[in-house]
């Protein structure tokens, strides 16, 4: 598949997800009607092998189509952009894992909790699991979960994993009632006692070093990106999304102010020109640093080359920059508003609420990432502080 028609796909479902996002946040989940067109236009198929009936498309085309949906419904993008990467990495597991989960249907999906917050306890074969993991985005729409965990061997430092585990092993604890974000069905995810063979099981330091398992039957380009730059990704654009759609927002009622009769303290209302031109720099900052990592990432893999560390923490401390930036777009917008953005039938409150909610996950936390690069500038060639690049 091209580019060009998997952004068409992607602008087919915008319609349906507009009218449905003050839905998707009254239900707290992404609507079944919204699901069902991601499966049928093949939008999570993005970064799935095409073995297995996915695309094997550039990451930077997914992002993109995520940024696009994020304009319309910036919950159903975090959904898209979450779940979609989630076919990239089962990828890197063993091929039985892969056979679990997509021999019978390709078109099956998996949630997530990668904080290690369960028990994992190593026995014959694999792995004793329980516990609870919280906020798995989508997990109501999918069959399988990725659990993080720490398993330790004995006389061996613990060892961070992620463990593939079926619907029937977990249940789902609604406990998703938030200020942002709140179609996403972040819900809690609860083991009470479940063997994870071995072959369900990738591990951190493989994902680190570039070297796991499922590389071998799928030898594409995109299989040979780091974990710490693709699923990060995966969460911070739908902030350019979210900024882009508060940007229109506020561009559209100026622009109808303009031709009404406010015009003259509107449309020559030198803030909001202000405002503008602050807001979308920051957004066109955020999209140009997405694309150049990207591009410069792609080419490298699709050329055989292994993307060095350097470049690696520097692409972990954009990812979070450009939610920063985005923050930085919508809260200028919202405040130059006024009182009719705080009202539930206005996008504007949806943006704010929503883009301020992604900011919070841990992974686009800006000071932790500049750390991580940061470091990485100050002493080249040690190994980075975080295996998360």
């Amino acid at each position: 598949m091209e580019k060009q028609e998997y952004l068409e796909r992607v602008r087919s479902v915008l319609p349906g997800l507009r009218e449905r996002a003050s839905d998707c946040e009254k239900m707290r989940r992404v609507p079944d009607e919204s699901f069902k067109a991601f499966q049928e236009a093949g939008l999570l198929r993005a970064l799935q092998p095409e073995r297995w009936g996915g695309f094997e498309l550039d990451p930077l085309t997914f992002y993109e189509g995520v940024i696009e949906v994020a304009g319309a419904c910036p919950s159903s993008a975090w959904v898209l952009g979450v779940v979609g990467v989630h076919n990239w990495q089962l990828a890197l597991f063993p091929d039985e894992a892969q056979e679990d989960v997509w021999g019978i249907d390709s078109g099956i999906q998996i949630s997530s909790s990668y904080a290690p917050t369960g028990k994992a306890r190593l026995v014959e074969g694999g792995i004793q699991l329980e516990g609870r993991w919280s906020f798995s985005s989508g997990c109501d729409h999918c069959d399988w979960v990725f659990l993080g965990a720490m398993v330790q061997k004995e006389g061996e430092r613990p060892e961070m994993r992620t463990l593939l585990v079926p619907r029937s092993d977990y249940e789902i604890d609604d406990t998703w009632h938030v200020a942002g974000l709140s179609g996403t069905g972040s819900k809690d995810i609860v083991v009470r006692d479940a063997f994870v063979p071995d072959y369900r099981t990738h591990s951190l330091v493989d994902a680190f070093n570039l070297d796991s398992p499922g590389q071998k039957n799928n030898p594409g380009a995109s299989y040979c990106l780091p974990f710490g730059m693709v699923f990060p990704f995966g969460i911070s654009v739908p902030a350019i999304g979210a900024a882009v759609g508060a940007f229109e927002t506020y561009r559209s009622t100026i622009r109808e102010k303009a031709s009404g009769a406010k015009r003259l303290s509107t449309s020559d209302d030198l803030f909001a020109q202000k405002r503008i031109s602050e807001a979308a720099s920051e957004i066109d900052a955020a999209r140009g640093e997405l694309k150049q990592t990207w591009e410069e990432a792609w080419k490298m893999v699709q050329a055989g080359d292994s993307v060095p560390i350097e470049f690696r923490t520097r692409a972990r401390w954009t990812s979070a920059n450009i939610v920063q930036r985005c923050v930085r777009a919508v809260d200028i917008l919202f405040e130059a508003s006024g009182g009719h953005a705080i009202f539930l039938d206005n996008p504007m409150q949806r943006y704010f609420r929503d883009v301020h909610a992604m900011r919070a996950h841990a992974v686009n936390n800006p000071d932790r990432a500049s750390q991580i690069f940061g470091f990485s500038e100050i002493h080249p060639g040690e190994p980075p502080r975080d295996l998360f690049v």
